[in-house]
């Protein structure tokens, strides 16, 4: 199952967007509660990470 392999690699990738974006945004951006884009974004992070590194957890497990 390449594609379960593929979509566990692109959620990482997203994840290493989003940490760039975040900090990008946090130099750059002038909001007032600058707390709020920290915590969306490390929860999508976190989020996008784990689920990536399950799909090629996965993927491995099966083909073995």
């Amino acid at each position: 199952m390449k594609v379960r392999e593929e979509i566990g690699k692109w959620l990482m990738d997203v994840a290493k967007y989003v940490a760039t974006a975040v900090l990008i945004t946090s130099f750059l951006g002038e909001f007032e509660e600058k707390w709020v884009v920290y915590v969306i974004g490390a929860l999508t992070v976190i989020l996008c990470f784990f689920w990536g590194v399950w799909f090629i957890h996965a993927t491995n497990r099966k083909e073995e």
